[in-house]
């Protein structure tokens, strides 16, 4: 079964950078994708990100987009999430996931039910 772990998270200020990290213990994903969720305080978990590993095509929430990044290395089956400009409202739990199956270009998945592995969760807090 594929495993899934999440680094990089931490404590940082308003306007701040972190580098998310997840790797994959195998290629399982190497025809789908992979995604980042959080789940804030006292929120449900939400999606952020998702790379097409074919192609690298990159979708965000429109909550993120300009500020942060996803991006992928193949040969380490590692998927990465850049955030600058961090704000308090992105503290949270973040999560990855992974999807098997390919999926049509303009069919982005952003449920929870679309992907079939998760990592532990890594906090990422961010002060005011």
């Amino acid at each position: 079964q594929v495993q899934l772990r999440e680094s990089g998270g931490g404590l940082v200020q308003t306007g701040g950078s972190l580098r998310l990290t997840c790797e994959a213990s195998d290629r399982t994903f190497s025809r789908g994708g992979m995604a980042w969720f959080r789940r804030g305080p006292g929120k449900e978990r939400e999606w952020v990100a998702t790379i097409r590993w074919s192609g690298g095509n990159t979708y965000y929430a429109d909550s993120v987009k300009g500020r942060f990044t996803i991006s992928r290395d193949n040969p380490k089956n590692t998927v990465y999430l850049q955030m600058n400009s961090l704000r308090p409202e992105d503290t949270a739990i973040y999560f990855c996931a992974g999807k098997v199956r390919y999926w049509i270009l303009s069919n982005v998945p952003t449920g929870e039910a679309d992907y079939d592995a998760w990592g532990q969760g890594t906090q990422v807090t961010v002060s005011s």
